[in-house]
């Protein structure tokens, strides 16, 4: 696997650090702008629509830039705009830097999804995927914890300061280790051409399958840390260690998806969504259970992530010829079930429903995605028989009826 794909993922980690770590910061950014807790979640969405609309806008500003220069010059703006942050007076400007931090980030992960997958052979497409996906899970591991530690001893803004600096070490790499120009076997990338790749039933339902699973998990993590406190009565130093258990367990399952998801990617998603809606239930009616509580978390990371490889590596299979605008809009995907996710859970929680409520909007999510999966297998079993029956003009299913005499 060349070093390019693992500098990839570095930036994948330094970057969604920031992206999660709010899970961790959202108490102490609260008392200190001012707002309630779930004002303050509505950062986890400002994010997160700024991903949904910068992963297609920046793919296709940058189509034909250099990848190495487009992977730096997003970082670059992402590390600006976390410097504004970390001196940021109000709620206000906090949430204008979350939005172009996340345009940054959106534009960086189709880019550098495309670029590690343009890399390696076929066989090492989904593999390469899982690496550079794998940086998203150990920020949960790693650094959203350890921005929980710093905020709890320095501050939130602490935190900011901290990914600023871990993603100048990831940009600097990247303009080391990263080829710096077209790769000699790709043909040159139009709009219209991948556009064209993308005009595919199957690969925009597998977008809804995308939307709905990381919605299902992303509800419950926005809100993880005050379930804990509030509902499971967790003392508030323990919490970046559960957060580390859900990344171990999101690590786990992102390695056993990656492992399954070329060869068997609809088994995967059935897997992954049915554990997350019964890891949800659960945790709904469990979370005044300390113990119970801190398992289920493990296994809502694990079947969580359990889907990534196969959700990040499928549309690239179903639109090979659209490498840049797939991987954009599948980031776009995963972020419309983050911007929608935490804006439920914190309906929930104003309705007075309790920090818990949030888990069972996770399942909802999970089932829909079930049922999404299951029509995208459907018409995985329609176009191959319609294959089939193409090879073999006289399979009976093409035969005239026979007539009586």
């Amino acid at each position: 696997m060349p070093i390019a794909v693992y500098v990839l993922g570095l930036g994948i980690f330094t970057q969604g650090t920031s992206e999660f770590m709010l899970s961790g910061l959202l108490p102490d950014m609260a008392r200190d702008l001012g707002v309630s807790i779930p004002d303050a979640g509505l950062l986890i969405s400002a994010f997160a629509i700024g991903m949904v609309v910068g992963a297609p806008l920046l793919a296709v500003a940058t189509l034909k830039w250099p990848r190495r220069t487009a992977l730096v010059a997003l970082q670059a703006v992402f590390i600006a705009a976390h410097v504004a942050g970390a001196i940021a007076p109000d709620y206000g400007t906090v949430f204008a830097t979350r939005v172009v931090s996340a345009l940054a980030y959106a534009g960086f992960w189709g880019v550098a999804v495309a670029a590690a997958v343009r890399m390696v052979p076929d066989a090492a497409k989904s593999k390469a995927v899982a690496i550079v996906a794998g940086g998203l899970t150990l920020a949960t591991i790693v650094g959203v914890p350890a921005g929980t530690v710093l905020s709890q001893f320095a501050g939130w803004r602490a935190a900011f300061w901290g990914v600023a600096v871990l993603t100048l070490i990831s940009a600097v790499a990247a303009l080391i280790a990263t080829p710096g120009g077209r790769e000699s076997a790709e043909e040159p990338r139009t709009v219209r051409s991948e556009l064209r790749a993308m005009a595919r039933p199957q690969l925009w339902l597998s977008y809804a399958i995308t939307a709905f699973g990381f919605g299902a998990v992303i509800v419950t993590f926005s809100y993880l840390a005050s379930v804990l406190t509030e509902e499971s009565g967790l003392p508030a130093s323990w919490v970046p260690a559960v957060l580390a258990l859900f990344g171990v367990g999101g690590l786990i399952g992102m390695t056993v998806g990656g492992r399954t998801a070329g060869t068997r990617p609809i088994p995967t998603l059935y897997l992954g969504l049915g554990g997350l809606v019964l890891a949800s239930v659960l945790l709904a009616v469990f979370a005044r259970n300390t113990t119970v509580t801190v398992i289920l978390v493990f296994f809502l990371g694990l079947t969580g992530y359990l889907t990534n490889p196969a959700l990040q590596s499928r549309v690239f299979a179903l639109a090979p010829g659209a490498p840049t605008l797939t991987g954009a809009t599948n980031t776009s995907a995963f972020n419309v079930g983050n911007t929608l996710a935490p804006l439920l859970g914190g309906m929930a929680i104003n309705a007075d429903f309790g920090f818990a409520s949030v888990a069972w909007i996770g399942a909802a999510l999970g089932a829909a995605g079930l049922l999404a999966t299951l029509w995208a297998s459907h018409l995985e079993h329609r176009t191959r028989r319609d294959e089939r029956t193409a090879r073999d003009p006289q399979s009976p299913r093409r035969q005239p009826a026979a007539v009586d005499a």
